[in-house]
């Protein structure tokens, strides 16, 4: 949205495409010039909608979600392992990243679709869109199957993202989700979070101004274990060139 905003271009969702296709151009060149091995399928969220509303479709018929005025929520209480990724107790209330809404029933209960009646996607229980969480459940049982071996992604999203993905996962299949989770640590930039936010990051375009081969870059990551945080300085790649 920000970036129709800042383009000028009208709140649709063939313009929302448009802007998806252009950064993923950008994405897969980037993925060209470090030199790693393109993956075979690279799935849009919004070319499986058909899958989002089939899993909310399963949830709800097997009676893990609840409707409110804004949306379908699953209810974390309906599975009894939620937050076994994390060890969450599921007594422990948490907070919510986009707000209070008073018509959840545990804060921690999640959208699995968002209504939204003057732009979205056409669905039996409301026009509107994918909750975030049920967009990476639909396309990896998809793509790899009701369970599968690794799942990656940063440390931020074992207590939320993941946690949510194993539950809504599970409560449709039946089947263990992810047999290994691999969690890689914040990449800091001269010891700060880096973020879009603060504007404190860097391309890989800045990367050559500077003089540096992009597999300068690469030996650099190579050097510090996943697990650990990274703290990216212009000292700490000059080591490597």
């Amino acid at each position: 949205v920000k970036a129709l905003k800042r383009l000028q271009k009208p709140m649709t969702l063939p313009a929302m495409r448009e802007i998806a296709d252009y950064y993923f151009g950008k994405f897969k060149k980037d993925l060209k010039d470090l030199n790693i091995e393109t993956p075979t399928e690279f799935p849009f969220a919004s070319d499986n909608i058909k899958e989002d509303i089939d899993l909310v479709q399963t949830l709800t018929e097997k009676g893990f979600t609840y409707k409110t005025s804004d949306g379908i929520y699953f209810d974390i209480k309906k599975f009894p392992d939620y937050g076994k990724l994390g060890n969450i107790p599921l007594t422990e209330d948490g907070e919510s990243r986009i707000g209070v809404n008073p018509e959840k029933r545990n804060s921690r209960d999640f959208a699995v679709w968002k209504f939204n009646s003057e732009l979205g996607y056409d669905a039996p229980f409301g026009k509107g869109f994918p909750g975030w969480h049920i967009e990476c459940s639909a396309m990896s049982v998809k793509y790899l199957g009701a369970s599968f071996d690794v799942h990656t992604g940063g440390i931020d999203h074992i207590s939320i993202h993941h946690t949510n993905e194993i539950a809504q996962s599970e409560s449709a299949s039946g089947k263990p989700f992810v047999n290994y989770w691999v969690h890689f640590a914040f990449l800091l930039v001269d010891g700060v979070k880096m973020s879009k936010s603060l504007g404190n990051f860097y391309t890989q375009h800045d990367i050559e101004k500077r003089g540096f081969d992009l597999l300068d870059l690469r030996y650099t990551y190579f050097n510090i274990h996943y697990r650990s945080i990274m703290n990216f300085t212009w000292e700490s790649i000059s080591a490597g060139h």
